[in-house]
């Protein structure tokens, strides 16, 4: 029943998406071929269904089932799709422990690995547990923005397959800080029944030292120069976060990017920073910026972070520009909207290391940007990132990716005999 739930759910509103793309399969190939197709298609399914929900390795991901979303489901819908799994615990679970050298502390709080899930991804917070059920050491739900808003007209989510990156102009979409604060209250009352009832199975985040981080944006209809979406979403969402994002960084709401000017920006992360003092646990203040950045903007961001006491940056969005090294269909880069991925990854390290060497590595940061494999894990972490955070490689790698990067990273530990944090900005040591 949850899986017909599931499917039912993510059928409803790509119906018209599926029904043009059946159209236009059935018009380029006989009837004979396309059942074939689909009972090819419908066998492969089957095969690995049980595999992917008991093993949590990419392979399967990688090599079957990616592949087959891919083939059936635009990109948006595989999104959905995705989410809806996750939502009805159709997923993998990473069943493994995670290695001591993984360990690490941010905010006073331990965690058990630094690979992070970054916003995006779960943006009405229906997943949480779920994702961190695959192996992330902390997640970040969101955009979230104050009403409810659709974002930008469809299509608005464009793979690039050659690059294995993403662009995508969603533009905030968000359900409203109410129906995310319901799941939120929703997921502490789940929690405290099953405490008091002796149940073991708790959610791994609840159970374990894991963040949650909650991302928090500004509606379109808002004003420029008002700062009140970002401390109506601390006044209604901040209850339930470990560290709380404001992003100012995306480029698909007009006019946002200009809050990380550095007067516009001391003003509203002042205003942030006082909203949070409000808060019985005062959750740590994350600003997340951009990596189209100028050395003297970044500059300007570093002297507001430490001037006004902001305690992270995560490093980085998705850009506005296209890296002349993309092989993808030239009619795909022209899309508009941030470029995520692989392409992005040494823009995002070297803007991430320019912030450390600026800070003195006074302030913690968080790398995201193009995180595919351990080694880009590392990258970051010894450019100066205390956590890694990533989103778009799961599109082509699957869930599994995340195991397979924790074992990856610790396998180079080990063979450098290094822990996490013996290598958190060594490249400046």
């Amino acid at each position: 029943m949850t899986l017909l739930r599931a499917f039912a759910a993510v059928r409803a509103p790509s119906r018209s998406v599926l029904r043009s793309y059946s159209t236009a399969h059935t018009a380029s190939s006989s009837s004979s071929l396309g059942s074939w197709a689909k009972l090819a298609v419908g066998l492969s399914a089957a095969s690995v269904a049980a595999v992917y929900l008991y093993d949590s390795r990419a392979w399967v991901h990688r090599g079957i089932l990616m592949p087959t979303i891919h083939f059936l489901l635009d990109a948006e819908t595989a999104h959905r799709a995705a989410i809806l799994a996750a939502k009805y615990h159709l997923c993998p679970v990473d069943r493994g422990v995670d290695s001591d050298v993984l360990a690490t502390e941010i905010w006073g709080k331990k965690i058990s690995n630094p690979i992070g899930l970054a916003a995006g991804f779960d943006k009405h917070a229906e997943a949480i547990d779920a994702m961190f059920g695959v192996g992330f050491g902390a997640v970040e739900i969101g955009s979230v923005t104050p009403q409810p808003q659709p974002g930008n007209p469809l299509p608005r989510m464009f793979r690039l397959p050659e690059d294995r990156a993403v662009i995508n102009r969603y533009g905030f979409n968000s359900e409203g800080h109410q129906a995310v604060y319901d799941r939120l209250k929703s997921r502490i009352r789940n929690f405290l029944y099953r405490s008091a009832s002796g149940s073991e199975s708790l959610p791994k985040s609840l159970k374990e030292n894991r963040l949650l981080g909650v991302n928090l944006g500004k509606n379109k209809t808002s004003p420029a120069d008002s700062d009140d979406d970002y401390i109506k979403g601390i006044e209604k969402l901040g209850e339930f976060a470990d560290y709380i994002v404001v992003n100012i960084s995306s480029p698909n709401t007009p006019g946002l990017r200009a809050l990380q000017r550095r007067e516009p920006m001391e003003r509203l992360m002042q205003e942030v920073k006082d909203s949070r003092d409000k808060l019985s646990h005062r959750p740590p203040v994350v600003v997340k910026i951009a990596p189209d950045l100028t050395d003297e903007e970044l500059d300007d961001i570093a002297q507001v972070v430490m001037k006004v006491g902001i305690d992270g940056v995560i490093i980085s969005n998705t850009t506005i520009s296209r890296p002349a090294t993309l092989k993808s269909d030239p009619r795909l880069i022209r899309e508009m909207g941030g470029l995520s991925g692989p392409p992005i990854h040494s823009l995002s390290v070297a803007t991430l290391s320019k912030f450390y060497k600026i800070t003195g590595g006074s302030v913690p940061l968080i790398g995201c940007g193009g995180v595919l494999t351990g080694e880009d894990v590392i990258r970051f972490a010894k450019a100066g990132a205390s956590l890694v955070q990533l989103y778009s490689s799961m599109a082509y790698e699957g869930p599994g990716l995340i195991a397979d990067l924790k074992d990856e990273v610790t396998r180079i530990l080990n063979r450098e005999n290094k822990t996490w944090n013996d290598i958190v900005g060594l490249d400046h040591k």
